[in-house]
């Protein structure tokens, strides 16, 4: 059965660091703890003194101060890393946490999910090809050495880096190791940790260059492991649960996010906040519990992106500067309807076409498949689309040499409904008011990613929640907007009403209007 020696890597709260390891070596595991030589030394004596009798717990040898993004990071770890392996014989796999993360499953689910993959968990994608970084320094984390720490010597790290460049002194990365990056939170086997031990003792060089990469805990166990290690033994992957925000800061748990944090298919979670008390002492039960059956949804990622993007207010279609002074005509009339169910949507615009003779497109700045002639290439993404609208738009209009043409829009494209508003052009609206019942929206929460089949009944009513309250509040946007030649058609209304509402938007008779408005299974799901 495996055995976890975990390696605790912490800089404050000595008793959540106390309380950790008595919870994780309670269950039969060990650990070995750095604690930053940094930290107060009441602290680490506190620490040390309570688990110094503990025969599943060893400190590391040598304690270091630690910087962030600093080649320190990585040292510490090996020291806690040769602790481990010199104090635990009979650990088959050695897991890094740090003080903040906390188990979201059993002992027994933990070591039977190792048990039943033989194989390293580490994140490791090609560091030059991958677009893991997302901003600031890439290819000069390694081609330059940065003796000085950003965070706490900016001047100093900065003007290193500027006289590096400016003289030419670039280095060469270790011509045998293909550069890796990923996350710093692994679980590897032992004879994997045993290699990395040994290569460290054999390559110097390599040892050297790390000294000076800057953010090394990214790059230098994932590089490595993949030197040693083949492809089919390893899980690019962490096991433990984490989320950035947009900002690169991580996501912080609270004690309403239990059921979500068990649904996830990893072993551990980072951060847990300080202040949750209740939720600590809820994963700190479950990890000793048995029998424990755990249902794995895994949408926590995609589910905390929506939740997190409700309140902002979206740029993404910002006028370009070749697009503000450009036009559809000022003869041309646009016609859009929104509508949030893109198959009433559809079937209303096909409708519409039939009957009114007008061209119709459903959805093509929203769905990529939409039908669309060949444009000379402008219409082969949605990002080229929205890029160059009304270029698209008054190509669309030449193409069916029409001065009239309708399109189908999701009420979250207000950015876009505004600019053709603004255009010389006429534009009317008309917003397909649908009634959404819970199963409706839990499968279109199902088709989108945002659940599963196993998701917690506590996630499913939040969610649930949020998206009819983020439907309502596009529809109170759209309303707000002070739009011209605005019309709304509700599901609950009359076909007589809404043929009032349709002849409006389309200029069109009374009797071609209720032709559409009685079409039979309109609103239909």
């Amino acid at each position: 059965m495996a055995r976890i020696a975990f390696l605790l890597l912490c800089h404050k709260d000595p008793d959540a660091v106390i309380q950790q390891a008595r919870r994780l070596t309670a269950a039969g595991d060990f650990m070995a703890i750095h604690f930053d030589a940094r930290a107060a030394a009441p602290d680490y004596q506190r620490i040390y003194d309570a688990l110094k009798d503990n025969p599943k717990v060893v400190f590391a040898k040598k304690r270091i101060k630690c910087g962030w993004g600093a080649w320190s990071l990585v040292q510490a770890t090996l020291y806690a890393v040769q602790a481990a392996v010199d104090a635990f014989p009979r650990a088959t796999h050695f897991y890094m946490l740090s003080g903040d993360c906390m188990a979201i499953k059993s002992a027994e689910y933990a070591h039977r999910y190792l048990d039943d993959d033989d194989a390293d968990f580490i994140e490791s994608v090609d560091y030059f090809e991958s677009d893991w970084i997302k901003t600031g320094f890439k290819e000069e984390r390694l081609i330059y050495r940065h003796f000085f720490n950003e965070r706490t010597h900016r001047w100093w790290f900065y003007t290193s880096y500027e006289m590096q460049k400016r003289l030419g002194l670039k280095r060469d990365v270790p011509s045998d190791l293909q550069m890796m990056i990923g996350s710093q939170w692994w679980c590897l086997r032992r004879r994997t940790v045993e290699a990395v031990l040994e290569f460290c003792r054999q390559r110097p060089d390599v040892m050297r260059f790390f000294r000076t990469t800057w953010i090394p805990d990214e790059t230098f166990f994932q590089t490595i492991v993949r030197h040693l290690v083949p492809e089919t033994q390893i899980r690019s992957r962490t096991l433990t649960f984490l989320v950035f925000s947009d900002y690169g800061m991580p996501t912080v748990f609270y004690n309403d996010h239990y059921h979500l944090l068990l649904a996830q298919d990893y072993l551990f979670a980072r951060k847990i906040s300080p202040e949750a008390t209740q939720l600590k002492q809820q994963l700190a039960d479950l990890y000793t519990a048995k029998d424990v059956t755990f249902e794995i949804s895994n949408e926590g990622r995609s589910l905390f992106r929506f939740l997190t993007g409700r309140g902002r207010q979206g740029r993404r279609f910002a006028p370009r500067f070749w697009e503000t002074e450009s036009t559809l005509g000022r003869e041309r009339e646009l016609l859009i309807v929104v509508c949030k169910k893109w198959h009433v949507g559809k079937r209303l615009l096909k409708r519409i076409s039939d009957v009114a003779r007008i061209p119709a497109i459903d959805y093509l700045f929203d769905e990529q498949d939409a039908q669309l002639p060949d444009l000379g290439g402008i219409q082969q993404t949605l990002e080229k689309r929205t890029r160059h609208r009304r270029a698209l738009m008054r190509m669309l209009f030449d193409y069916y040499g029409s001065d009239r043409l309708i399109i189908c829009l999701d009420p979250d494209n207000l950015d876009l409904l505004r600019d053709f508003q603004n255009d010389r052009s006429t534009t009317r609206l008309i917003e397909i008011e649908c009634a959404f019942s819970d199963a409706y929206l839990l499968g279109h929460a199902k088709r989108v990613g945002l659940a599963g089949e196993r998701t917690p009944q506590g996630t499913i009513n939040t969610l649930l929640r949020t998206i009819r309250a983020d439907v309502n509040h596009e529809s109170d946007l759209l309303r707000d907007a002070g739009f011209e030649n605005f019309q709304i058609m509700p599901e609950t209304a009359t076909a007589a009403e809404n043929a009032a509402a349709l002849a409006a938007f389309l200029s069109i008779p009374m009797d071609k209007a209720m032709q559409i408005a009685q079409t039979k299974g309109l609103f239909e799901d």
